[in-house]
């Protein structure tokens, strides 16, 4: 390889490496941002979804349409992907999930609504029905999104447009591990609620304890069920939407972060071993012309 070729390997590995650093750099503030919005919103959901967990013990709340069980026919998944890539496996993960969610059923039955277009994409040129999609481009999306977004799945649960609805996203667990994860999120069922809590409880940590949900629970309704329930339900199951969305922007931001700074290593250690090449190069060039120079000499003497 010729010396200007490897000199230009050099300054585009260099550029190169300055433009990862620099996005190493803002994926991390992102990062600890999103991840303190994320823990600071699962004291609040837990508790939420646990009031909502004890409601569901009592027969009445058993029987609101919300909760009603049926045979599954059609199903609305809400799949949490980003808009952009450089993020490793995380966006690849969460649509192998989805898509393995997807092939119990056939694929007439199947509702998406994506949230970032990763995953909109992928189940669009598979030709599955795309209910709604939205971009994920915004790192301060507000719950009014997901309040919307939850009435229309519960209006659609009601009226039997779906028999199931269930939500496909990254859970963070920490900086280095982003797990891909499904959750029912209608019909409610003690069941799915738990799981959904019992997610938010981090690893380790001063949320880590491991407190069980028992129902029924000492509650006394004032008003009916019903009422409460119709008001009760559609901002829960926001919540958990929300919720599922900020541990999204966490679990993307950790992944890019770690990406760009694996790709900022690995361009160092390319940068390195091109300048030990060119060196090398560089030097047998000189040692050849010294040679060219000192047999000229010799023949010109004899």
């Amino acid at each position: 390889m010729a010396l200007k070729d490897i000199k230009a390997k050099i300054g585009a590995t260099k550029r190169m490496h300055t433009v990862t650093r620099a996005m190493e750099a803002v994926s991390a503030v992102k990062m600890r941002k999103t991840q303190a919005t994320a823990f600071s919103g699962r004291p609040y959901a837990r508790a939420a979804l646990s009031i909502l967990a004890r409601l569901s013990g009592a027969e009445d709340i058993k029987r609101h349409a919300l909760a009603t069980t049926r045979p599954v026919e059609k199903v609305a998944m809400v799949i949490l992907t980003s808009d952009k890539g450089l993020a490793g496996a995380l966006n690849s993960g969460v649509i192998k999930a989805a898509a393995l969610e997807a092939a119990k059923y056939p694929k007439e039955s199947v509702t998406i609504f994506a949230y970032g277009k990763k995953g909109m994409e992928y189940f669009l040129r598979r030709g599955f029905t795309i209910a709604k999609s939205f971009e994920n481009k915004r790192d301060d999306v507000p719950l009014s999104i997901m309040e919307e977004l939850s009435r229309e799945l519960s209006a659609g649960f009601v009226n039997k447009d779906y028999d199931k609805v269930v939500g496909v996203y990254s859970d963070f667990k920490s900086t280095f591990e982003q797990v891909p994860t499904t959750h029912t999120l209608l019909p409610l069922t003690l069941e799915s609620v738990e799981a959904i809590v019992r997610s938010i409880r981090p690893a380790k940590g001063k949320w880590s304890e491991d407190h069980r949900i028992a129902a029924p629970a000492s509650y006394e309704v004032e008003s009916s069920h019903g009422e409460i329930m119709s008001v009760l339900v559609p901002r829960l199951v926001a919540i958990s939407l929300y919720h599922m969305l900020l541990e999204a922007k966490a679990s993307e931001h950790s992944a890019r972060m770690v990406a760009m700074k694996s790709a900022s290593d690995k361009s160092k250690e390319v940068a390195r071993d091109l300048t030990r090449l060119f060196n090398k190069v560089r030097q047998a060039a000189i040692t050849r012309e010294v040679s060219e120079i000192v047999g000229g000499r010799e023949a010109l003497s004899t």
